[in-house]
């Protein structure tokens, strides 16, 4: 039951067979300069490399070669979970030969895939801590084992290999493991799940990619299994952070484990889909609206809980205790774009686009070789530079770390700027929709079977503004772009000197196109204060600063003398003056004396002066060496 390579290459990570918007495929949209390909070759010439070669130096690819060759019960390297980062590099690589050709990493990644399908047993189970002699028994710790977490990245790496155009050995290796997971886990197996969702995801994707109903019914028959308090408990992790106290459909928020509660939410998006079961979908949106409401971060960041990775309980939003796990944040992308190609709502791609600009992207160093696991929006304490070659606690690290205990960030971050030319745009029956703000080059057909061209250049986006598309098509087509939310009510869209209105978050203009008459937008690119919610107590009497897209943050390097970033105010009667990459802001430098008790009627101060200090954007911060750094500055003051 294979569908042919030529419908199965199309979509990126998510090609649903039914949906109000086509996701467009790797082949469909090339980004070309500009800061989101400048990302993607970072990717290329040093994430995907370094992850490759930490992998390769601590042992953990060669689980799989001990597993072949029947040593890995003496010597297994990591925890029980390793097998799925080298799943994500090889999904990385896969989307990465999709986008350019390179001989050489095709070499590495060939010679990659074959060291892991040597592993595979003869039923078709993959797992390099479990089931051999002097190892644990298969599936006799569904809770923490991660196995069918580990196969589902497997299979989303086997996805990602027939999207970009190949049925080759790991596509094998996924169908075989799939079936046997079938067998396990389908409707004449045992009736379980694992404890961290993932392989309802995979499962569904591969149903899509390779036409075979059965992965489908088998991803909906998991996600109908949870919620019923099936998984064992401990003093600290409760049915809640499994996500098995309450059914998916009858849930009201995101709750729990932040990663394991976004990819259960987003294989719930998938299979309500596939089964036309709007209740489902309906539930997920409920969550997804009430989430964003009261447990997000001004980032998009999600997890506000450093004890079991967890949602907090709501406006439970501590800047100094943002755990904000990068994972976290990828999860979110994910899931909020399944919910924008379903519904269209303008309000999914702002997420998505606060969530990878600044959320995701403060995770890797400027260099591509050093990561952040949790990302805190206040740091108190200058950190301390980690050693390269040693690997890091995964939460612990001041400074971004070369690798960690838990390395599922830096793998993760690699599938992801592999694979992001796959949230820019998608396609209907009546034109193509911009969703995030790329220079790209887009070429597709659309649902009418109208050729479309569009070259898109930003102005330095997100840093500049001056949007300009330029559309070629033989009849009439239908353009939408994006306004970012903040941009809404100052930005000016002309196509030929007519202004566009913006209508539920886009402009739209139907013609037929030539390059003689762009579209072109101002966006309004100036620095502006945020003012969290009153009801988040823990930032009370603090503003933000924003510009563009780009949360701001400031950071001790930028203070005069040796002052931290809690000795200061921000002046919020002189406006920020916006800056090429950020903001200039007038702080009161006050200082705190000291005292023998930290409480009273006024705090001692020592005299404040007044100064103009820069903020830079958050995704950037800690590249300049150790610092303090926070993102909410205390009010100066009336």
């Amino acid at each position: 039951m294979t569908s042919t390579l030529g419908t199965a290459t199309s979509g990126g990570p998510v090609a649903p067979s039914r949906s109000r918007l086509r996701p467009l495929g790797s082949g469909e949209v090339r980004l070309v300069d500009g800061f989101w390909a400048e990302k993607q070759e970072l990717n290329a010439t040093a994430i995907i490399e370094h992850c490759l070669s930490w992998m390769e130096r601590i042992g953990w690819i060669a689980n799989f070669d001990r597993a072949a060759d029947g040593t890995v019960a003496e010597q297994h390297s990591g925890i029980e979970f390793v097998d799925s980062e080298v799943y994500k590099l090889l999904e990385a690589m896969a989307w990465e030969l999709g986008r350019a050709d390179d001989p050489a990493l095709d070499e590495t990644y060939r010679s990659l895939v074959a060291r892991v399908a040597a592993a595979q047993e003869a039923d078709g189970y993959l797992h390099t801590s479990f089931g051999r002699a002097g190892q644990r028994p298969r599936y006799s710790d569904l809770e923490w084992g991660h196995e069918l977490y580990c196969f589902g990245h497997l299979i989303q790496a086997a996805v990602a290999r027939i999207r970009t155009g190949h049925d080759d050995q790991i596509v094998d290796v996924a169908r075989r493991l799939a079936d046997h997971v079938y067998v396990e886990f389908g409707p004449a197996g045992r009736d379980a799940i694992c404890g961290h969702p993932e392989i309802e995801a995979a499962l569904a994707e591969f149903g899509r990619a390779t036409g075979d109903s059965r992965y489908l019914d088998l991803a909906r028959l998991l996600i109908e299994r949870r919620g019923h308090r099936t998984l064992r408990t401990t003093l600290f992790q409760g049915s809640d952070y499994f996500l098995d106290d309450t059914p998916v459909r009858e849930a009201g928020v995101l709750r729990g484990h932040a990663v394991r509660a976004l990819y259960l939410a987003s294989a719930a998006v998938d299979v309500a889909t596939e089964f036309g079961d709007d209740e489902l979908l309906d539930a997920v949106k409920r969550q997804w609206d009430n989430t964003v409401a009261r447990r997000t971060y001004i980032t998009g960041g999600m997890g506000s809980h450093h004890q079991n990775e967890e949602f907090g309980t709501d406006y439970e939003l501590p800047a100094d205790r943002a755990y904000s796990e990068t994972c976290a944040s990828i999860a979110s992308v994910m899931l909020s774009w399944r919910l924008l190609l379903q519904t269209g709502d303008a309000k999914y791609a702002d997420l998505m686009e606060r969530t990878l600009l600044n959320a995701v992207l403060v995770s890797p160093r400027a260099d591509g070789k050093a990561f952040y696991y949790a990302n805190t929006l206040h740091q108190r304490e200058r950190g301390s530079v980690p050693t390269e070659g040693e690997l890091s606690e995964r939460a612990e690290a001041s400074l971004r770390a070369p690798w960690f205990e838990v390395s599922c960030c830096p793998t993760n971050v690699a599938r992801t700027l592999a694979s992001v030319s796959s949230y820019i745009a998608t396609a209907t029956d009546a034109g193509i929709q911009l969703h995030q703000l790329a220079d790209a080059d887009i070429t597709t057909v659309t649902g009418a079977g109208v050729p479309v061209r569009a070259r898109v250049r930003t102005g330095g986006y997100p840093y500049g503004g001056d949007i300009v598309v330029t559309v070629e098509s033989p009849d009439v087509v239908e353009v939408s772009v994006r306004i970012p939310s903040w941009a809404v009510e100052d930005a000016v869209a002309t196509i030929d000197g007519r202004r566009l209105d913006v209508v539920d978050g886009y402009v739209r203009w139907s013609a037929v196109f030539d390059e003689t008459s762009p579209l072109r937008i101002a966006l309004p690119m100036t620095a502006r204060f945020v003012e969290p919610s009153e009801r988040i107590d823990a930032v009370q009497g603090t503003v933000a600063v924003e510009r563009g897209p780009l949360v701001l943050c400031l950071e001790s390097v930028d203070l005069p003398g040796d002052l931290d970033v809690d000795a200061v105010r921000i002046d919020t009667t002189v406006g920020p003056r916006t800056t090429e990459d950020g903001a200039e802001v007038l702080l009161t430098l006050t200082g705190v004396a000291e005292s023998s008790w930290p409480y009273g009627v006024g705090a001692p101060t020592r005299a404040a002066e007044s100064a103009s200090v820069r903020l830079r954007p958050y995704a950037n911060w800690a590249n300049r060496g150790p610092s303090t750094m926070r993102v909410f500055i205390p009010r100066s003051p009336s």
